[in-house]
């Protein structure tokens, strides 16, 4: 068999092991520690109060479960080095051609984090929580940084949007401003969509694996196997989270997945695949930034009864359960409709 192959298959199983081994007595360390979620009575736009009324009863769940992802991955990460040391394998996947930016969007915003959620579980501050200005600003530091990488040291300046017949766009410089805006647009598009049990990281699930697979099409065999690392630590968080969840990952986590999954489509050329299999989390954007729009010129009157999308499909009599199967059939659909366009276009 591929040594390479042989690396991935080893990698997901060790990842869900050492997930799957650990959550449950990370769970009662939370409840212990009563480390539970408060829940937001102000959102993006006045109070949340048909939001209280759907979830309120999810108050005290507890949160912090990204630390057992990040501690999984780096864990993945720290183990390839030991292997690499001893002659197991001949490459870690600490390198600098694939997998830096990767692991760099996972740590820099691990740091956010844990003080959000650490504020939200002790009412530290007025608000319970990190504000989002701050947030934003911090993802504008960090996705500027990237951006720079890109262009400065990987000396990128286009955008290959993998369509036949049409060459790559050459940007220079308004490279950066775009990049920034692709990250910051994607990490919040999957914070939006994290609303209900498990529908957030099941899409998530299905896009992982779809990059596992392109990242192998075209060698970058240290990326995929991060991508499979992730997809695998996130399969051990569903198996303990299928409704009704038993902790939450919290926001800032979507915030990095989703970034790292735009960061993973510029280093293979496939924005226009990413935007084809996103497509159930930039609808739910478009639906925020929607409602947003229309209550501020229309003087408070709104198009959805609450947003993002998925809540008000809840307020529109459907169970959460039906909310989210359904748009896991669609997330599996677009996935299968990414592949075949990535593999007819290549």
């Amino acid at each position: 068999m591929d040594a390479n192959l042989v690396q991935i298959f080893g990698f997901w199983l060790a990842t869900f092991l050492v997930g799957f081994l650990i959550t449950p007595s990370y769970i009662r360390l939370l409840q212990y520690a009563k480390m539970g979620k408060q829940i937001r009575e102000n959102w993006l736009a006045g109070k949340a109060f048909e939001f209280m009324k759907l979830h309120g009863k999810k108050a005290g769940t507890p949160t912090m479960w990204w630390a057992v992802i990040i501690g999984t991955v780096f864990f993945m990460v720290i183990l390839s080095i030991i292997l690499q040391k001893t002659g197991f394998t001949n490459n870690s996947l600490l390198n600098q051609k694939e997998t830096y930016l990767s692991l760099f969007t996972l740590f820099a915003v691990w740091l956010l984090g844990w003080v959000d959620d650490w504020m939200n579980i002790r009412w530290i501050w007025k608000n319970k929580w990190i504000s989002a200005k701050f947030k934003m600003a911090w993802l504008i530091l960090f996705s500027w940084l990237w951006a720079w990488w890109f262009y400065d040291k990987l000396w990128w300046s286009d955008i290959l949007l993998s369509i036949p017949m049409i060459p790559g766009i050459e940007l220079w410089i308004l490279f950066i401003p775009l990049f920034m805006f692709i990250i910051i647009a994607s990490a919040n598009s999957v914070n939006f969509t994290d609303g209900l049990d498990g529908l957030a990281w099941w899409l998530l699930l299905f896009t992982y694996w779809v990059y596992g697979f392109i990242t192998y099409d075209q060698w970058l065999f240290l990326l995929s196997t991060l991508c499979v690392s992730i997809c695998w630590a996130l399969v051990a968080f569903l198996w303990f989270n299928i409704k009704p969840a038993k902790f939450f990952m919290w926001d800032v986590w979507s915030l990095a997945l989703g970034a790292n999954l735009w960061l993973m489509a510029l280093l293979t050329n496939t924005v226009v695949i990413l935007i084809i299999v996103w497509m159930i989390f930039i609808l739910e954007t478009l639906s925020v930034i929607i409602q947003l729009t229309s209550k501020k010129f229309r003087k408070g009157k709104k198009v959805f009864k609450i947003a993002p999308f998925h809540h008000h499909l809840e307020a529109c009599w459907w169970s959460e359960e039906t909310v989210v199967f359904r748009l896991w059939l669609v997330g599996m659909i677009l996935s299968v409709v990414g592949m075949i366009f990535y593999i007819i276009t290549k």
